[in-house]
């Protein structure tokens, strides 16, 4: 049978309210005061567009709320969206020093969120348009994380971007692609709309290479930016997978974020097939959306999945299912409809992922939702610029300070450029190439955020912040693991 929406508009959105709901004003007031304004403050180093966080937190202690999204703003101009989506567990919260003290880290992510809330709830304008312009046009492709963070950037520095986007809204993974009870797609349009008045201009619904050559981009700009990020997910290569209810993960998002929820078709029993973060929050939704059964099919073992360990354990609450060792063979059907799903148990040799001969068994599904990866653009690259260099891994090579491509005008960040990583870190790189290009039009280096409480200490210089120099708590706590740290 075909799928249908499952629940009434109340239910859905009972279901899809917010998982982390806004703090209250006592409730942010106490969370501000536990954190120690640290002197070396390892948060700002984890956090890789180095926003001051002792700094913006001080602000909330003291009530200044504007003062505190400024701050924030100024150096990741998706703060908002990066309070509800960035994997604080491993970032910034990771690395907060009363997570040694207490056992409990300063909820970061939260009070980031209570900041920023207050001033578009509010509509106040933190970040102002400079008065100088410099006459410099940048074409942007793609609005995207890293896309809308170069915007901003070149706009505050006085050059005139324009940004190219395919679909009929800006905003990329944010408004078409983050799970609905993490955040809304308004929170990512009104973030569009902060930039768009910074004299950012948003051409939606042209298509670079269709609706518009790269020629004319390279006549018509001074420069180019590539944030195209990643394609769809790889095909299973399975019969039965052209079936109508086999979804891409991404395009299952993308319906609960741009449908109303209660009528977003979904399987009364889905699997989803991957082990990452976007599995998960298919799964999960597709418990929110009303499916009386959701698994997560999954190759390997629990250990193996990319997907965050706080992630998983949501799934679970919701009343995911996990099926682990087992791989699909083939997608039943009856009547042209999916029916259920044929899996094989699997074994690991040397790290090569086995199908045990004479172990298929079927799983009754209705509904099957693809979430084994993003594809690399590498054929789009190359018709867009066919001199273009790739690296081995197929994303563009490029200078990771600048961003600078081998092509001379071409800048690039994003998925497209480091394979796939957080919405903060794509925001942190198209920052940098509009630093780049700055450079390259004006040969002026912008330099910071720096740790301002460490600004004219004698013994040594200012220590720098995630911007320059990420660290990433995980990373850390491998190498210290690998030396004997216990």
């Amino acid at each position: 049978m075909p799928i249908s929406p499952r629940l009434g508009p109340e239910a859905v959105a009972a279901n899809m309210a917010d998982y982390k709901p806004r703090y209250k004003p006592q409730e942010a007031l106490l969370e501000a005061n536990r954190c120690l304004f640290c002197f070396d403050a390892p948060c700002i180093q984890a956090c890789p567009t180095g926003i001051d966080i002792p700094s913006f937190i001080k602000k909330i202690a003291n009530g200044n709320l504007t003062g505190a999204a400024r701050t924030i703003l100024t150096a990741n101009v998706l703060g908002a969206s990066c309070a509800r989506v960035c994997p604080t567990q491993v970032l910034c919260e990771g690395a907060c020093v009363m997570l040694d003290r207490e056992g409990d880290p300063v909820k970061i992510g939260r009070l980031q969120r209570y900041a920023t809330d207050h001033v578009f709830e509010k509509n106040i304008s933190v970040l102002k348009a400079t008065a100088k312009t410099t006459g410099k046009r940048v074409a942007i492709i793609g609005s995207g994380p890293a896309g809308l963070g170069c915007a901003a950037e070149l706009a505050r520095l006085g050059h005139s971007p324009v940004v190219f986007e395919k679909t009929a809204k800006a905003g990329g993974l944010n408004t078409y692609g983050i799970a609905y009870y993490k955040m809304p797609p308004k929170v990512s349009l009104e973030e569009v709309e902060m930039i768009r008045g910074l004299g950012v201009e948003f051409r939606c619904g042209i298509e670079v290479g269709k609706d518009i050559t790269t020629a004319r981009l390279e006549k018509e700009f001074d420069a180019i930016f590539v944030g195209i990020g990643l394609s769809g997910s790889p095909k299973l290569n399975v019969p039965g997978e052209s079936l109508p209810e086999v979804v891409d993960a991404l395009h299952f998002i993308a319906q609960i974020r741009m449908q109303p929820l209660h009528k977003v078709p979904v399987g009364e029993r889905a699997a989803v097939i991957g082990g990452g973060n976007t599995a998960i929050d298919a799964v999960t939704q597709a418990r929110r959306l009303g499916a009386q059964d959701a698994a997560i099919v999954y190759r390997r073992t629990q250990s193996d999945m990319s997907a965050y360990e706080f992630e998983q354990e949501l799934a679970k609450i919701d009343g995911a299912r996990f099926l682990f060792n087992v791989v699909p063979v083939e997608i039943v059907s009856h009547g042209g409809h999916v029916s259920g799903l044929k899996l094989a148990r699997t074994t690991n040799v040397n790290g090569q992922v086995r199908i045990l001969p004479g172990t298929e068994f079927i799983e009754p599904f209705d509904m099957v939702i693809k979430a084994i990866g993003e594809e690399k653009q590498v054929s789009l690259l190359k018709t867009l610029f066919p001199n273009l260099e790739l690296d081995q891994r197929g994303v563009v090579a490029h200078d990771a300070d600048t961003g600078r491509t081998n092509l001379p005008k071409v800048f690039a960040g994003g998925d497209c450029a480091n394979g796939g990583r957080e919405v903060v870190d794509a925001v942190a790189e198209g920052k940098k190439a509009a630093r780049g290009m700055h450079v390259f039009f004006a040969g002026e280096k912008v330099t910071g955020p720096l740790q301002a409480s460490r600004l004219g200490v004698k013994d040594g210089a200012p220590m720098g912040s995630g911007f320059d120099k990420p660290i990433r708590v995980p990373e850390l706590e491998e190498e210290y693991f690998k030396r004997g740290g216990k």
